[in-house]
């Protein structure tokens, strides 16, 4: 990315603002959720090791197929790092991928800067950004572009299932839209029942309770970039980690109050106030609370950017 470039997006106008991040890739800022796409730790790091090494890919390869639902498409990072991964376990197998993404002006940017150029599948995911719709001899994929929350039903009602789910928004109190019970109980309604897993980032009370409510079990994925671990849920308790007793413990708090929305329709403020108000009555403690009394001084400041760490707020 040259420099010229650099500074033209980084101006007060722009909705996207550049961050190289700690592994040389770049990532941005969005002036909208004033939060970064990625951890500033490592882009690239983030989509190998947080979502695409926890659900196995490489080992689902072997299958001859694997279907893939990328929730936040963003800049392509995840579907990227999954390409790579099955293809070089398994280059013949039959990826079938579906990508959710609300603003196009990223895909755009993306391409524009040229951010995709350092991954194998480059050529693909540019002809995915241009067309949104590309079928070769081993890929058949489709990007929707608009609100998942009135894409996904209509792909439920038309039998779409997949082995694997990326959930990957900005993070619950930025976005809470695509955090709450009832967009992932859609998530759940996708996943292949028997082996089917869902990977998230997030490491929220709020969202692990909510993907319970889902009927589906979860476990921590390993730390990568900051202190915090991700999710992994499937309805096969066997395909997740075990919780720690600190990790237990964060479910009873004020902070496991999930994000509603009923109509799969309201707006940021509305989910937020409704939560609110169902934390009221909530006669668990406070996340602070929780966190003192396990001793997490050390956790990454909630309000730092680019960090999505606001995991342990309530």
């Amino acid at each position: 990315m040259s420099d010229q470039v650099e500074v033209d997006y980084q101006s007060q106008d722009k909705p996207f603002r550049p961050l190289q991040t700690a592994d040389g890739s770049w990532t941005f800022y969005s002036a909208q959720f004033r939060e970064a796409f990625h951890s500033i730790q490592g882009a690239h790091q983030e989509a190998r090791q947080k979502f695409v090494l926890p659900t196995q890919l490489g080992k689902r390869s072997q299958a001859g197929r694997v279907r893939i639902l990328d929730v936040c498409y963003g800049l392509g990072y995840n579907t990227a790092a999954a390409l790579g991964e099955i293809w070089a376990a398994n280059p013949q197998c039959q990826v079938e991928w579906v990508g959710l993404e609300l603003d196009e002006r990223i895909i755009q940017v993306t391409l524009h800067l040229g951010l995709l150029t350092s991954w194998a599948e480059a050529e693909l995911l540019q002809e995915l950004a241009y067309h949104q719709r590309v079928t070769n001899h081993r890929f058949q994929g489709q990007l929707y572009l608009g609100d998942a929350r009135q894409t996904l039903p209509s792909l439920l009602e038309a039998g779409f299932q997949t082995d694997v789910v990326f959930l990957d928004p900005f993070s619950p109190p930025r976005c809470p839209a695509l955090w709450t019970v009832e967009f992932l109980g859609l998530l759940a309604q996708s996943l292949e029942p028997r082996g089917g897993q869902l990977v998230t980032y997030s490491c929220a009370a709020a969202v692990r309770t909510a993907l319970g409510l889902a009927g589906l079990a979860f476990g921590p994925t390993p730390a990568v970039g900051r202190r915090a671990p991700g999710t992994l849920a499937a309805f096969d308790p066997a395909l997740v980690a075990p919780l720690s007793d600190q990790e237990r413990e964060h479910l009873q708090t004020r902070g496991a109050v999930p994000y509603r929305d009923p109509t799969l329709q309201d707006s940021a403020d509305r989910i937020q106030a409704r939560r609110l108000k169902e934390q009221q009555f909530h006669r668990g403690e406070s996340t602070a609370s929780w966190k003192r009394r396990w001793s997490q001084s050390g956790l990454p400041n909630p309000g730092r950017l680019g960090t999505r760490s606001t995991d342990y707020l309530d």
